[in-house]
């Protein structure tokens, strides 16, 4: 038995077809068939059901499966410990950041952690909070920029920075004619983004409103991105917060932005796990987010 015989099988359990694990594996289907059946042989139990259209694992072939995923995962982290004591600032660094984050903060920080650090490579992925911080448990991630503590003890957290929320309007709005707009007034017209979105619940609270309780279109039109939330409100349908990072990128479509009179903002955090292996990577990051955020100086 020999790690690659178990690469083999939890590529296997994860395409269901021999030719795609195989491809997977970059190794010909012959090889990935003949060493499976040689771990069966070697264990002396049958692992896969074969058919002619699929492959299903057996019970006991699920059940070693599970060891082999964990065989598998454990060296991967002494790989990491080997290279973050060799450099920790060399190596892929796996990073979830929410959606919307990721299209206003990495254009400010992927040329300057380049530049500052040309061994470090960055690794993006971008999902709701919920399913980055199960990343970040089952070692999928390295670490992740959320908007929203996470309260769980497994999972460390440093906050980076305030982020304020402003108010997008359509032009013409009654509330323009004020700089600055109460949270409060914008309850009855508020638009959100769709559940999942840790935004909306800012959002909501900062309003002063719950989750289904405002009479916008929240419960009629389900927006999946800010920008598609912003044309709503460009047509006239509502209002809306978007964060401050997008205010470039969002006031050219037919908006017009104000700061909020109780200055309600969002705190940006980046998580990780105790255990990670290289500490002085995750510090390169905040000191280059911290960086680009002073660089960018929030305006309305």
């Amino acid at each position: 038995m020999n790690l690659q015989d178990l690469r083999y099988l939890v590529a296997l359990s994860e395409h269901r077809h021999f030719g795609r694990a195989a491809e997977a594996c970059n190794v010909s289907q012959p090889t990935l068939s003949n060493q499976l059946r040689k771990l069966e042989e070697e264990l002396g139990v049958t692992l896969l059901e074969r058919t002619n259209k699929r492959v299903v694992l057996t019970p006991v072939g699920s059940r070693i499966l599970a060891h082999a995923q964990r065989a598998l995962e454990e060296t991967r982290q002494m790989e990491e410990v080997a290279q973050a004591s060799r450099n920790p600032l060399v190596g892929p660094l796996k990073l979830g950041v929410i959606p919307t984050l990721a299209p206003y903060l990495m254009p400010l920080i992927l040329e300057p952690l380049r530049l500052g650090y040309p061994g470090l490579t960055i690794e993006l992925w971008e999902d709701q909070t919920r399913t980055l911080v199960d990343s970040l448990r089952n070692h999928r991630l390295d670490a992740a920029l959320l908007a929203t503590a996470t309260d769980a003890p497994e999972i460390t957290e440093i906050a980076l920075f305030d982020e304020p929320l402003l108010a997008a309007l359509p032009v013409h709005h009654r509330l323009l004619a004020g700089a600055t707009v109460c949270e409060e007034a914008l309850t009855d017209e508020l638009l959100v983004l769709a559940e999942g979105h840790c935004l909306a619940n800012q959002a909501l609270a900062a309003c002063g409103s719950r989750q289904g309780a405002h009479s916008g279109l929240h419960g009629s039109m389900q927006a999946a991105t800010l920008e598609t939330l912003v044309n709503l409100v460009a047509a006239g349908y509502g209002v809306t917060l978007i964060p401050a990072l997008a205010a470039d990128s969002l006031r050219q479509r037919g908006i017009v932005l104000r700061p909020l009179a109780g200055r309600s903002c969002r705190t940006i955090r980046l998580a990780s796990r105790p255990g990670f292996p290289r500490p002085q990577a995750l510090r390169a990051l905040e000191k280059i987010i911290r960086s680009a955020v002073d660089l960018a100086r929030f305006q309305s």
